[in-house]
């Protein structure tokens, strides 16, 4: 008599902690959390109404510029033009009302159609003349720099400034235009071009159809998907947002300063490649660019509280961005 076997028992896999792993995936929120502790215990104002509102105002700029950034490593590009694309809008959308004394409309529309021949540019050189991405919109950063200084002489404009004629400009810059880089304006901007970047990569076919392409382009391209199309599209759109950057700076300062968008250009870096690894996304994403940005305000907020040299904060970023991008890469092994 056959005695019948026993019913196997349930083995219970054992998962070890990865604490790479939850790093990976937590340690920028957590980097957050741990930044407000102390700071807050360092000066208790830090967590104020007041503050916190300065240090989404202060970071608004920085995620618009990164959000165009993120775009264009979706299709494993890299845009460094961006800073100087900023400046250019800066200084036309100033100057249309200072010098030219147009209306709000024709400013604003004056400068993105500038970014947009830039743009076009870079993306006519990388998709056509096969040029690495880097090294083209490093060569841009410079040519629009240089235009940019050109056009404007390399002066600030601002209202009643004194002309070459030796007359002063006539030209006044439009209330309306004013109120953008204002609370809650300018903070309200930042909020609808996350959101929106955010539902273009993550709900739309067009979002995909970009991560397929910096996943792997040649399988892309066998898949049917147009790669130098959606090429273009990243740099144009980077280029835009690059620009409304610029010109919420303008609103901001209500002047044209000399390469205004140049320093904005390692805080954009950092929070688009910081962004990588929020949630353990893996890749560029507008929400981890944002929650990246909210790092590097609060990093520098706190600093100037804690009265840290400026000349300093820079030391601080570039580990933060060395950090990140370690993180990054050790994850892709």
């Amino acid at each position: 008599m056959s005695v019948p076997n026993p019913a196997p028992s349930k083995q219970t896999v054992s998962k070890t902690f990865d604490f790479f792993d939850f790093l990976y995936k937590y340690g920028t929120i957590l980097t957050i959390f741990i930044l407000i502790a102390v700071f807050a215990a360092t000066n208790p104002s830090f967590i104020q109404g007041n503050n916190i509102v300065n240090i989404l105002r202060s970071i608004s700029i920085v995620t618009i510029i990164a959000i165009g950034i993120t775009i264009s490593l979706t299709v494993d590009g890299f845009d460094l033009s961006v800073g100087s694309v900023a400046s250019l809008s800066n200084a036309i959308v100033i100057s249309m009302f200072v010098w030219f004394s147009q209306n709000t409309f024709i400013a604003i529309l004056s400068a993105i159609a500038a970014a947009l021949i830039v743009g076009a540019l870079n993306s006519f050189m990388i998709v056509k003349m096969k040029i690495p991405d880097m090294l083209m919109t490093l060569a841009t950063m410079f040519i629009i720099q240089g235009i940019a200084l050109t056009y404007t002489k390399g002066a600030t404009v601002s209202q009643n400034m004194v002309m070459p004629d030796g007359t002063f400009s006539e030209g006044t810059i439009s209330p309306f235009f004013a109120k953008i880089g204002q609370v809650p304006w300018i903070i309200l901007i930042m909020v609808v071009v996350v959101i929106l970047v955010h539902i273009l990569l993550t709900y739309t076919k067009h979002g995909r159809y970009m991560y397929v392409i910096g996943g792997n382009k040649e399988a892309a391209r066998l898949s049917g998907i147009p790669v130098n199309k959606y090429k273009i599209a990243a740099y144009l759109l980077s280029a835009t947002f690059a620009s409304i950057g610029g010109i919420v700076l303008a609103s901001r300062v209500m002047t044209a300063e000399i390469n205004a968008g140049a320093p904005y250009l390692m805080d954009s870096v950092a929070a688009a490649f910081i962004g990588f690894s929020v949630f353990g996304a893996g890749k560029p994403n507008a929400l981890g660019t944002f929650v990246g940005a909210v790092l590097i305000g609060i990093l520098a907020n706190g600093l100037v509280m804690m009265s840290v040299p400026y000349y300093a904060m820079d030391i601080v970023k570039g580990t933060v961005l060395a950090f990140a991008l370690a993180l990054t890469y050790y994850k892709q092994k």
